[in-house]
């Protein structure tokens, strides 16, 4: 990897408002046949690199999971009780979530506390190219963040607004971009917490072009990489490259596979059954000072072919296979 006087410049790419729940599952981001084989070439290379790790061979990371796979406006309490079920380690959920906890029900402690899962991280999202919107999601960003911090959690995931992919210029907005995140990743760090540019598919940073773009300019004393590795590959780029090139400030991360085409879960799939070079990202993340909580991640619609606590359950026993130790 190339290097700069900052930390990640010279390395040359390869190639909304709306909630956040319809900006993570946006189904209008759709890739062409040409980038999904373009992907799975990609990652196939890196499968017979030599990179992977023993399967066999006892991993340090803990491995938590999102509440996303459980879709609808009051699924938590019964995402909590079956990722605690199956004995991953943490848990994540959006900052709406939690504020629509603390307004509704007096907070989400005691249902975590009750299972005994710890609340790792928050989705939230914020406007990154209308300087109309700033104000507010940053006010946003402060209130959940402190929510976050209240039950014992530190990884702030920053999604971008949702864009029209067909006719959004990066480049017009990018000086605005870095300089958003800038800002947002300050305030974050000021309140505690670490925050985390997580790029997504429909949104202002999707293109693997785009990503290098934005994290080789952004101050990372304060603003972190939280990448989803199943969006990198939705969005036509190589995740192992990406991984591997921003090892050094990825302080969260999203485990997800990719298959393509009518999964139930917008292309994604339990992790295993995509291709994806997952043995490859998870030995990278061994093998650096990463010390958070690995999420795994499904997107849940109404069309999953099986209930969430079995999605979850395959993409533990996959886990189980690499390694990896749950509660139970």
């Amino acid at each position: 990897m190339m290097k700069k006087p900052g930390p990640f410049d010279g390395i040359i790419p390869l190639s909304i408002e709306r909630s956040e729940e319809a900006a993570r599952m946006n189904p209008s981001a759709s890739r062409s046949r040409r980038d999904f084989l373009k992907v799975v070439g990609a990652c196939a290379l890196a499968a017979t690199s030599g990179e992977g790790f023993q399967k066999t061979a006892k991993r340090r990371l803990k491995i938590g999971h999102t509440g996303i796979t459980w879709p609808g406006k009051d699924t938590t309490e019964q995402a909590i009780t079956d990722i605690a079920g199956l004995g991953y380690h943490g848990f994540e959920t959006f900052g709406s979530t939690l504020e629509w906890w603390e307004n509704q029900k007096g907070g989400i402690g005691p249902i975590l506390e009750k299972y005994k899962l710890p609340l790792i991280s928050a989705y939230c999202g914020i406007d990154l190219i209308d300087p109309a919107k700033t104000d507010a999601g940053i006010a946003d960003m402060v209130k959940w963040t402190k929510l976050l911090k209240k039950y014992g959690g530190k990884a702030v995931v920053i999604g971008p607004g949702g864009v029209q992919r067909n006719s959004y210029n990066f480049k017009e907005h990018k000086e605005f971009i870095v300089k958003t995140l800038n800002k947002v990743g300050k305030v974050i760090s000021d309140l505690g917490a670490v925050g985390c540019v997580h790029q997504h598919t429909g949104t202002a940073i999707e293109s693997q072009e785009e990503v290098y773009a934005v994290m080789n300019e952004v101050n990372t004393e304060y603003v972190k990489f939280g990448p989803d590795i199943g969006q990198l590959a939705k969005g036509g780029a190589d995740p192992v490259k990406i991984v591997k090139d921003f090892l050094p400030i990825i302080k969260h991360v999203h485990i997800k596979d990719y298959k393509g085409g009518e999964t139930g879960y917008e292309g994604y799939v339990p992790l295993g059954q995509g291709v994806i070079d997952m043995p490859t990202i998870m030995d990278l993340l061994e093998k650096s000072d990463f010390a958070g909580v690995a999420m795994v991640e499904l997107d849940g619609t109404s069309r999953a072919p099986q209930p969430p606590l079995e999605a979850a359950r395959i993409s533990k026993a996959y886990l189980v296979k690499l390694g990896y130790e749950f509660k139970v």
